[in-house]
């Protein structure tokens, strides 16, 4: 009976003596086992980055959004919510610190004479502290602006101002319509996510009541709460929901929670991360075919091998086991290959995406396990057809 060690010895000795087969196999290993790694791994440190973004704005906030599609009865005190009723929802529930809410306006808007491609944002100052929009210059809407013709624009904005002027925008005016406002701040570059319902970079802000004298159509149909540590999500909507039917009828009110949102996030997570582990198997598998087909032309030239060794006292299990680990040591040596080389691609993409990159122990392990059942399950059918090579027949063969 051969020794495990002697299987080892043999398997290295073989494949050395045939480098470019090996190369060949080894390859095949190799890519398969690094597109695994890498489609893992980069999935993970994309989701990673995705809630990283999302959490900036923090895990405590709760978005209400108020459906005007539907006609309201001609008996309904008020058809939309007021400031003063939105400034009030931290008193039906002691859970809500703060209130941020806001209009949305499409409007033309020039400056000298150039249109403007922005969203116009009637919001309080209390916006900017919950979404988190920080100033590179000036100040944001006060509570003493109020019906006041003040703006502050969007980082996006503020670059096609830039080309028009190389002077600093504040105190310069644009248009909204007919009316003037005079620019009093600077925003610095935001961060687009899916709990806000606008995009910051591309938006003037202006205060909420001002912009509803320019438009009718300027109504608070979102607000933003930010609500207390470990608050009872379900408790304030039942709350908010009761204190505005009250006077705005049977309008539907659509709720969003970043703890809720970051839970479904993490679960299409995985269900991506899965996809994309089955798409580089796919890979892997070609890999392990290619192991099979050149094990299977080892057998065939090495058939008097075979015949002397089964002639000299070797069985048909020592000569199964001679294949099926020159098998595994390709699929191990590549496997170790194909993981290195997966980390390292994913380091270079999240170096040039400017990703905090962490090292998951799960797509490296399971990138490595993948490849050594590869090489085990396609290197185990050319071991067994060696093994059952008549010794007569194999010591004929040219």
């Amino acid at each position: 009976m051969i020794k495990w060690s002697d299987h080892i010895k043999e398997g290295l000795r073989s494949l050395y003596f045939s480098k470019l087969r090996s190369t060949l196999a080894l390859l095949g290993i190799l890519v398969g086992t690094a597109s695994v790694v890498a489609m893992v791994l980069g999935g993970e440190l994309a989701t990673q980055e995705a809630l990283r973004q999302f959490k900036t704005l923090g895990t405590d906030l709760l978005a209400l959004s108020i459906n005007t599609a539907q006609e309201e009865s001609a008996t309904a005190e008020q058809s939309n919510v007021s400031l003063e009723q939105a400034l009030a929802l931290p008193s039906v529930d002691t859970q809500i610190l703060r209130v941020a809410p806001y209009t949305q306006l499409y409007y033309p808007t020039h400056y000298n004479g150039k249109p403007l491609n922005s969203t116009l944002l009637g919001v309080t100052d209390s916006f900017a502290q919950i979404v988190q929009v920080k100033l590179l210059q000036g100040r944001f809407i006060s509570p003493f602006d109020r019906y006041n013709f003040y703006c502050v624009i969007g980082n996006r904005v503020y670059e096609e101002i830039k080309k028009a002027t190389y002077a600093s925008p504040l105190g310069q005016q644009l248009y909204i319509g007919k009316n003037v406002f005079t620019i009093v701040g600077v925003a610095a570059p935001w961060q687009e996510n899916s709990f806000v319902y606008a995009d910051i970079n591309n938006s003037i802000m202006l205060p909420l009541l001002a912009s509803t004298m320019i438009s009718k159509y300027a109504t608070i149909n979102n607000i933003i709460m930010q609500l207390t540590p470990q608050a009872n999500i379900a408790d304030i909507e039942e709350h908010v929901t009761y204190y505005l039917q009250q006077s705005l009828g049977k309008k539907e009110f659509f709720y969003r929670s970043a703890k809720e949102l970051i839970v479904k996030m993490k679960a299409q997570s995985q269900i991506l991360t899965v996809f994309l582990g089955l798409i580089g198997s796919i890979s892997l598998i070609v890999g392990g075919i290619g192991v099979m087909n050149i094990m299977l032309v080892s057998v065939v030239e090495r058939r008097r091998e075979i015949g002397i060794r089964l002639a000299i006292g070797a069985t048909r299990r020592d000569i199964g086991a001679l294949f099926l680990f020159e098998a595994i040591i390709l699929a191990l040596v590549g496997g170790i290959a194909g993981v290195t080389l997966g980390i390292l691609i994913t380091y270079i993409v999240a170096s040039v995406w400017h990703w905090p990159f962490q090292l998951f122990l799960l797509p490296p392990l399971t990138g490595f396990l993948v490849s050594s059942i590869t090489g085990v399950f396609f290197g185990f059918y050319p071991a067994l057809r060696a093994s059952r090579w008549d010794p007569i027949q194999a010591l004929r063969s040219e």
